[in-house]
């Protein structure tokens, strides 16, 4: 499985991204049709395919002549565990910045 760092540094990427938003929205797909979605060519989508699988964020499957690709489940449940153990933190950040918008409206 691989590590957050590396999931996000994949998803930094606006097209890589996309990719996934895609993929989540309509399952899976082959890539001569995922490429048909943006202006690059179909070896720049082959490479960001490349980085997001490399990531563990998409898996592929062979069917004929074509590349498959779909959201790996396990990739996004580590996003939404690492963003629920965070939730403390978050909430408790924005009580603060309430607080002190709170304290500026008051002067």
């Amino acid at each position: 499985m691989s590590d957050l760092t590396t999931i996000f540094s994949a998803l930094s990427e606006p097209t890589r991204f996309a990719i996934v938003e895609r993929l989540m929205e309509e399952g899976e797909l082959p890539a001569s049709e995922i490429q048909q979605s943006f202006d690059i060519s179909a070896p720049a989508i082959s490479r960001h395919l490349s980085v997001l699988y490399d990531a563990g964020l998409v898996q592929r499957k062979a069917v004929k002549q074509q590349r498959i690709y779909s959201v790996r489940p396990q990739a996004l449940q580590q996003i939404s565990a690492w963003t629920i153990s965070h939730r403390d933190f978050w909430q408790a950040s924005m009580q603060r910045l309430e607080d002190a918008l709170m304290k500026e409206i008051k002067k």
